[in-house]
């Protein structure tokens, strides 16, 4: 897919306000951890993540997705009428039903012709959002679009200690340490034709990239219903085999980061500079060193906000342009691989 009439005109986001350390995490896994003579500590040294934040008990992901969709139509100078389209792109929604977009929407002040949806697509749901409006302005459907995603990792967090300090088991240990890095917070992702807002506001050409997959490996990582279906009285659990998608996931990278270099035709010097979706340290290091990538390029944001899902990459990507990270000129590659197996590779000329 390549591109050539569409640009991230702003970003935005919001934390969540309570910071919680592997520390605490672990002090709360004492019953395991005394069972099987681990000491404080182990969640760090496995992952690397030294926090991540939670929101309150009492909240929506609706309403901080409105948050930051609303900061990055006020940094772009853009109308919330102006948009064609908005889409929710979250793991986590609200409920089944309605979409969770309609309640964003209704709390940003859309017009009544804007599209409205959900997209899902596990942790690489905002990228592939951005896809679904880089297609619509490229073909000229509307002028502008606005991503936006929430996630919250409290609930599921909460749940997996229970069971990690029921079972005592290292084994169990294994399957469910992947989720004690999930960390909760907001991002939205405004993308135009570039005829619209403030024209003194820098715009990020979105090339193009590639989508590849490997799914055959779906099964890795699951989040839903510990019975099959959607039984009433099933609890929510999740399981990761953790190790085969660091495997899968590094083969399936550099077979889609080969595919992306042919498609742009990148010399050896480039990408400028990457940002990932946040998983922990040892996916950071496995991925780059098989691409062979200088981590200088990178820019993380897992050692304090953990893996957020969907928003891991945006935010990730709008922290880094606050700090000075990228410059005008830099060829800028979003990456992630998401349970499915699924991957994308996309370009951004900053």
């Amino acid at each position: 897919m390549k591109y050539d009439k569409v640009f991230i005109e702003s970003f935005g986001y919001e934390l969540a306000p309570h910071i919680v350390t592997s520390l605490e995490i672990d002090e709360r896994l004492a019953p395991f951890f005394e069972a099987v003579g681990f000491m404080p500590g182990q969640l760090e040294a496995l992952t690397g993540i030294r926090e991540r934040r939670f929101w309150d008990d009492d909240h929506t992901l609706a309403e901080h997705a409105a948050v930051a969709g609303k900061r990055a139509l006020d940094e772009a100078g853009i109308s919330p009428k102006e948009l064609g389209a908005l889409c929710f792109c979250g793991v986590c929604q609200d409920g089944f039903e309605p979409a969770t977009s309609c309640a964003v929407a209704d709390k940003i002040g859309v017009g009544p012709r804007t599209h409205v949806y959900d997209v899902k697509s596990a942790c690489l749901g905002m990228i592939t959002g951005m896809v679904h409006m880089a297609n619509e302005i490229q073909l000229g459907h509307i002028k502008a679009g606005l991503v936006v995603s929430c996630e919250s990792a409290r609930q599921i967090v909460d749940a997996t200690i229970e069971e990690i300090n029921t079972h005592k088991s290292i084994d169990f240990y294994r399957e469910a340490v992947a989720t004690m890095t999930g960390g909760s917070g907001a991002a939205a992702i405004l993308l135009t034709d570039g005829t619209l807002g403030k024209s003194s506001t820098p715009r990020h050409a979105v090339k193009g990239g590639v989508v590849n997959n490997a799914i055959r490996h779906w099964a890795l990582c699951s989040w839903g219903f510990e019975d099959k279906g959607m039984p009433t009285d099933s609890r929510v659990i999740m399981r990761t085999n953790a190790q085969k998608v660091l495997d899968h996931g590094t083969e399936l990278v550099i077979e889609t980061y080969e595919l992306f270099r042919k498609e742009f035709n990148l010399p050896a010097d480039k990408p400028d500079k990457i940002v990932g979706h946040q998983v922990g340290e040892g996916h950071h290091h496995k991925f780059y060193s098989a691409m062979k990538i200088d981590r200088k390029k990178d820019f993380s944001t897992f050692p304090f906000l953990g893996n957020v899902g969907s928003v891991s990459l945006p935010i990730s990507a709008a922290i880094a342009d606050e700090r000075g990270f990228f410059v005008p000129g830099d060829f800028v590659a979003f990456v992630g691989v998401g349970s499915g197996l699924n991957c994308y590779f996309m370009g951004v000329e900053w």
